[in-house]
């Protein structure tokens, strides 16, 4: 027997369905919107393919140059990102016989639980959120650290932000929490920049390696074209990518038997073995000026002899360590993992 439907039941059971859910919804430029709105000149644009291609080459081993990745742990304040931008472009035309040194240009942060995302979702840091005014401002810094002759490197978190700000970036992350990640994964096979896949979480490498082989084979993987449709998008495989250490869990891994661990071991696989060291997060255990005396033992190992040590990364700021993020911020130190300092970051790379 049909028993008439409750209107006011269903409703009440669809409601609950709800709780917890899409609260709301604010429709955002589609990535070709947002990028006519700051177009790329042309002339930044040929910069940028030459800047990722000597990327490859110091990866690949053909120049001997130690490649740096280095700045700020994340932006909030564009003025201090681009106050440090036009001191790093300085310095690195004097180091450039040396040294490529790629300025970190980070707008999403990866959180363990809950607190800032980041300049490209909360750029006003009031918890409310506004991606659009993010988006803009965060494709308006790039293109402007750009214009001052840095190469940029940037955290590949979110593979729809990419879409929005990739044609920008010379170098590539994906961090310890998202390198097992199979959408990750294919998202980097179709990159046109070399990625860098950190090791986990608990310092292991292997997931990092099984990274970088899926991310070299091709890929159909959903996304969305540039007018923001949903697409299938085939991807060609991305040969430039390596391994990032970070340590895990209270480890270390920039050591000379470490490093010649997973240099083996990327051997055996059958991928690269150029190694970059991050001198910060586990391998520094959250101690920023511990990046100093790690930077030295690691070209030390590559000034004895190591091929494999490719490039540094550091995190580094206007102002040395950290701050809670408050009303009355230090202007240029970070809000997110501590830094060194401009002093330090310059003392470091001359003396190195």
């Amino acid at each position: 027997m049909n028993m008439p439907l409750n209107v006011d039941t269903l409703e009440g059971a669809n409601s609950a369905a709800h709780t917890g859910q899409d609260a709301g919804m604010v429709m955002l430029p589609t990535p070709a919107e947002l990028r006519q709105q700051l177009p790329l000149p042309a002339a930044l644009q040929l910069q940028i393919q030459q800047q990722r291609q000597a990327v490859r080459n110091i990866l690949d081993g053909q120049d001997p140059r130690t490649l740096i990745v280095i700045g700020p742990c994340s932006v909030h304040d564009e003025v201090a990102a681009l106050e440090y931008g036009k001191k790093l472009a300085a310095l690195a035309e004097e180091v450039s016989d040396r040294f490529l040194l790629v300025m970190r240009a980070y707008l999403e942060k990866p959180r363990t639980t809950v607190g800032w995302k980041g300049l490209l979702y909360d750029p006003e840091r009031s918890g409310q959120g506004d991606v659009h005014q993010g988006l803009v401002r965060s494709r308006r810094l790039l293109l402007n650290l750009a214009s001052l002759g840095l190469p940029l490197a940037t955290e590949a978190l979110s593979p729809m932000a990419m879409d929005y700000l990739q044609d920008l970036v010379s170098w590539t992350a994906v961090g310890a929490r998202t390198t097992e990640s199979q959408i990750h994964r294919e998202m980097v096979s179709g990159l046109a920049m070399p990625t860098g896949f950190k090791n986990g979480t608990d310092g292991g490498i292997e997931v990092a390696i099984n990274a970088m082989k899926s991310a070299a084979h091709g890929h159909h993987r959903l996304g969305h074209s540039a007018d923001g449709r949903p697409a299938m998008i085939t991807t060609t495989g991305n040969a430039n990518t390596h391994l990032v250490l970070r340590g895990g869990r209270g480890l270390t891994n920039y050591d000379a038997a470490s490093i010649d661990q997973a240099v083996a071991a990327l051997s055996a696989r059958g991928v690269s073995t150029a190694i970059m060291v991050d001198c910060s997060h586990d391998n520094a255990r959250k101690q920023a000026e511990r990046q100093v005396d790690i930077a030295r033992e690691v070209m030390a190992q590559k000034y004895a002899g190591n091929t494999s040590i490719r490039a540094l990364m550091l995190e580094s700021f206007l102002e040395p360590g950290r701050q809670d993020d408050h009303d009355d911020l230090l202007y240029g130190c970070s809000i997110t993992d501590p830094c060194i300092g401009w002093a330090q970051t310059e003392a470091l790379l001359r003396s190195l």
